[in-house]
């Protein structure tokens, strides 16, 4: 699991560690793989490995998605969390940063969820989820740089679901609203706002149904319908 030491993906790890799924952590910063880890164990579920995964870094996905096979003998599912997020204004002022952007949420994303399809579907089939958002449902002014990243792994995901499910592969993309989270601190909060264990209680739900693609909070399902119907000369005016 790519991402689980906070928000959104911790909730979702702390949900399946409660009901005794085996986890192996892939992140960053590995000081806080291990405080994340411990507090699962914690919660009364199996024994949590882990190992350092960037995003922004493929050349390493291979011996990380190699360390979780090897404790879990094999792994069977590749949930990815993580991400980046900037303001409109920020990337659009620092291609750097949108560069690192766009690498980490479309480019790294899509190549560790193949490679990780590759495996699964070699020895007979798993889950590949990964959180887009339903800012890449359609371009808005106010996020068209973050939503394009995320617009692209929509994409890929639901090709990926349609290509490995004849493999015993399986593609979920989940495509939060607004969550509260350290991500969208500072960021005015919608009326339709959610929390992390809800949105970790539909996406728990949804890998086990089967599900291709889910809206958490699921209101977003309704919301995106309309503003994907909204005429393009209404988007040029409206402010959001």
């Amino acid at each position: 699991m790519v991402g689980a030491t906070r928000g959104m993906g911790r909730a979702l790890a702390r949900r399946l560690a409660e009901r005794g799924d085996a986890l192996f952590l892939l992140g960053r910063d590995e000081a806080e793989l291990a405080l994340s880890a411990r507090d699962l164990e914690a919660r009364g579920g199996p024994s949590v490995s882990h190992a350092r995964l960037d995003l922004g870094e493929p050349a390493g996905f291979a011996a990380a998605l190699d360390a979780a096979d090897h404790a879990l003998s094999p792994f069977d599912a590749l949930v990815v969390t993580g991400g980046l997020f900037a303001r409109q204004d920020e990337l659009a002022a620092d291609p750097a940063r949108l560069a690192a952007l766009l690498h980490a949420n479309f480019t790294g994303t899509v190549l560790l969820c193949q490679q990780a399809a590759e495996r699964m579907a070699a020895r007979g089939g798993g889950l590949v989820c990964a959180f887009g958002s339903v800012a890449g449902d359609r371009a808005r002014r106010s996020n068209y740089l973050y939503g394009a990243s995320k617009a692209g792994l929509a994409v890929a995901l639901d090709g990926l679901d349609l290509a490995y499910r004849d493999r015993g592969v399986r593609g979920l993309c989940v495509k939060p609203g607004f969550v509260r989270t350290a991500m969208t601190a500072g960021l005015p909060v919608p009326p339709l706002a959610g929390e992390p264990d809800a949105v970790a209680r539909r996406v728990a739900a949804a890998m086990d149904a089967g599900r291709h693609q889910i809206y958490a909070p699921g209101i977003w399902r309704v919301v995106m319908l309309v503003i994907r119907a909204l005429p393009r000369a209404v988007l040029r005016r409206v402010q959001f």
